[in-house]
């Protein structure tokens, strides 16, 4: 039994609200009922009916040690109980000071030494690429474009939805002026010409996976190979480590599986275990040391939000390393990637399924069209399974801390709503 009033809160919802990449006819249509979520524990979440769901799709990207965990709990009531936000223009909080030593520590020393806070993965991208751009322009370059691959996303703010996420959602791109080339591979960059290269800022990638392409996979050796390229022409090296980062790939971090260290690198979803909205953008002493100036003067960098660096969020972010630490959370987790890889096997055999990719724990099933993937995302929700498709890909993307028993379910569920020709009713 369930002390919420669903009807009511679900009627409030289509009177009131507006969803993000939501079709809202669709959504406030009266036929549709909606997911209230009102609880989560561990990797299970509760909707206002009572019934539970494994979270498949790790609450948009963003969960790592799952729902409650009583150590961010406690670290954020702590931190509660001294101050929710103070503004870091003119001021800074032990919660930030301790994270950013803490970042930079699980980096080799003297790499990347200094971290910028911002509010969300697309901030953080959006940082990095004013970084790129003004420090060339201290310099006296004219490096202004950017570069980044096809069917890349890297957010939606307006410099970073130029790289990819203007083009992937049909947006006109006379609305966004920004300098970027898009190529499809490593070996289309490197035909750039000299003269080309030299009108290069930076050059942005997802290390080894595209995330909202629909999880695919880079070929071995491809963030290396741009880290080679940007050495040799003098561009920097953005990775997007918003999706990849803190254990999704089996490492801390994506760059970490081919040894490379960019020279600015995005933060968001995970940093704070899911909890928070925060984000950051690390980049070198080097790069650092060119804003040797005002804001006036040109040579700072004018950019930050009301609410960068939130001291709740940087509580979370803190016990959420803490737990990495304690827990053994990548030793752990090593056994559940081999075997999810093992459950999806299986899948490849289904009629609907094109293709299955995996990246450590992460996995995209691939069908037949758009449509027959959301269908089947519907069906694994009533089998207890909650995960989002992207287009024609089923995005399976559990909360690192997920029990054995809970991914057996989830590959369970999933082959399931695949062969399953309708979807049961609730």
């Amino acid at each position: 039994m369930s002390d919420w009033d669903d009807r009511d809160l679900i009627a409030t919802d289509k009177r009131f609200v507006w969803h993000p990449f939501t079709n809202m006819p669709e959504w406030c249509a009266r036929e549709h009922e909606p997911l209230v979520i009102v609880e989560g524990r561990g990797a299970i979440l509760r909707d206002a009916k009572g019934r539970e769901y494994i979270d498949g799709n790790s609450s948009i990207w963003t969960n790592i040690h799952g729902h409650n965990h009583p150590r961010i709990n406690a670290a954020i009531r702590k931190q509660l109980d001294r101050i929710a936000h103070s503004s870091f223009l003119g001021a800074t909080h032990p919660g930030a000071i301790d994270l950013a030593r803490d970042i930079v520590a699980l980096f080799p020393p003297d790499t990347l030494t200094r971290v910028f806070y911002s509010d969300d993965g697309s901030t953080a991208i959006e940082v990095a690429l004013r970084i790129a751009s003004q420090f060339f322009r201290m310099r006296g370059e004219e490096r202004k474009t950017f570069v980044s691959f096809r069917d890349g996303y890297h957010g939606d703010t307006a410099g970073a939805a130029a790289l990819g996420a203007a083009r992937m959602f049909g947006a006109n791109g006379e609305e966004w002026q920004f300098p970027v080339w898009t190529v499809n591979s490593i070996e289309e960059l490197e035909k750039f010409g000299a003269a080309r290269s030299q009108e290069i800022a930076a050059v942005v990638i997802e290390p080894l996976i595209q995330g909202a392409a629909g999880m695919r996979l880079w070929p071995p050796g491809t963030c290396a190979a741009v880290r080679a390229w940007c050495d040799q022409t003098g561009a920097l090296l953005i990775t997007d480590e918003v999706m990849t980062g803190f254990g999704r790939t089996g490492k801390m971090f994506a760059v970490q599986h081919e040894n490379v260290i960019p020279d600015l690198m995005a933060f968001g979803k995970g940093l704070s275990g899911g909890y928070l909205p925060l984000a950051m953008t690390l980049t070198t002493e080097k790069i650092f040391a060119e804003f040797d100036g005002s804001v006036a003067q040109g040579r700072a960098l004018a950019y930050g939000h009301s609410y960068t660096a939130n001291p709740l969020g940087c509580a979370a972010a803190g016990a959420s390393l803490e737990v990495f630490r304690e827990e053994n959370v990548l030793e752990r987790l090593e056994p559940k990637i081999r075997r999810l890889d093992l459950l999806l096997r299986p899948l490849r055999e289904l009629s609907d399924v094109v293709e299955v990719r995996q990246c450590g724990f992460i996995a995209g099933i691939e069908v037949s069209d758009e449509v027959t993937a959301r269908d089947i995302c519907q069906r694994a929700c009533d089998h207890g399974l909650l995960t989002r498709n992207i287009r024609n890909v089923i995005v399976l993307m559990l909360p690192l801390c997920a029990t054995m028993e809970q991914l057996n379910r989830a590959i369970l569920a999933l082959a399931d709503a695949i062969v399953e020709p309708e979807p049961i009713s609730r």
